[in-house]
């Protein structure tokens, strides 16, 4: 059974930062491509930023400078440093995995944690 479990999501004011982290269980890290993505009220869910298991990183557009994905696969977690933060930045955000079993990968999801951006 995979777990992801988020946290490090609260409130912060405009300019300030946030580290959130996924601890992950029931697969063998190292092998997972893993991401980030956030929705807020009313919006569809959008990536935000991946890593590969090989260490590749990929941001959204909006992302790029201020965020940055990094992984400990000795830890099994994920994080996402959030740096420069906007109050379009608030909205839950879902650690994401996507696992190899065989040839088939799947794709699991954390419950969420909440950022809040206040101006």
């Amino acid at each position: 059974q995979v777990h992801l479990v988020e946290s490090g999501g609260g409130l912060v004011q405009a300019g300030g930062s946030l580290r959130l982290s996924c601890a992950a269980s029931g697969s063998i890290f190292s092998r997972n491509d893993m991401g980030w993505y956030r929705q807020a009220p009313g919006k569809q869910r959008d990536l935000v930023a991946r890593i590969t298991s090989g260490g590749s990183t990929y941001y959204a557009d909006s992302m790029k400078g201020r965020f940055t994905i990094s992984r400990d696969n000795a830890k099994n977690t994920v994080y996402l440093q959030m740096n420069s933060l906007k109050p379009e930045d608030t909205a839950v955000y879902y650690c994401h995995a996507r696992i190899p079993e065989g040839i088939v990968k799947y794709d699991y999801w954390g419950q969420g944690t909440q950022v809040t951006v206040s101006s």
